[in-house]
């Protein structure tokens, strides 16, 4: 039963997550696909390029949001089939995992989703709120040093994969660091240009965002 409920909270987490707000919103609202539009990416920093900062926020919220259902929904499914509170947090981390896969695969768009940042700091939020909190103030510390949001959300994703292994149970801390590792491949990109120097800051003018894209 209990393997039965773990996969259940897996898939549950990963049918929040595969919602690809992003693409959703701007469709509605009539600004076309966001896909379109500089990376191709449907997550907020994209939907800011494409559709501005109003659907961007909605956009940011949405996706963290869902990071933080995934947990909640993976604990509760597995409570309700009869699983102990023990079960229930197992629940969670695989609820929590498989949001996070489901926002940077989604089943309908050909497994071609979004980055990963936003809904992490959700999962975080569910897991345990002061890693959330770290990860924000390490984000905020970077980028008003260095100015670019791509270097800020990769320090502080490696910023919370050290310190989960510090002050978390084990499953949790390996949990964080599968989706760490994701963040980082999903970042592959942005690497390589913030080597070369190309990376655009905050703030920089949409020319000078696309042609570093």
């Amino acid at each position: 039963m209990l393997s039965i409920a773990a996969l259940a909270a897996l898939l549950i987490g990963y049918l929040f997550g595969s919602i690809p707000f992003g693409l959703v919103l701007t469709r509605l609202t009539g600004r076309g696909d966001v896909r379109n539009t500089g990376s191709g990416n449907i997550g907020a920093t994209n939907v800011l390029r494409h559709a501005g900062k109003t659907l961007a926020a909605v956009t940011l919220l949405c996706d963290l949001l869902k990071g933080t259902v995934g947990v909640f929904a993976g604990a509760s499914i597995v409570l309700a089939l009869g699983g102990s509170e023990s079960d229930g947090t197992l629940g969670a981390l695989l609820g929590g995992l498989g949001a996070f896969l489901g926002h940077l695969y989604p089943v309908w768009l050909g497994f071609k989703g979004g980055k990963g940042v936003a809904t992490l700091i959700g999962v975080l939020l569910g897991y345990d709120w002061a890693l959330a909190v770290a990860f924000c103030l390490c984000w905020l510390l970077v980028a008003a040093i260095g100015r670019i949001s791509s270097l800020s959300a990769l320090v502080s994703t490696v910023a919370v994969f050290l310190l989960s292994w510090i002050i978390e149970p084990p499953a949790m801390a390996l949990a964080l660091s599968v989706m760490s590792l994701l963040v980082l491949w999903r970042h592959r990109e942005n690497i390589t240009r913030i080597l070369a120097g190309e990376e655009p800051k905050i703030g920089a003018g949409k020319k000078d965002t696309e042609a570093a894209r």
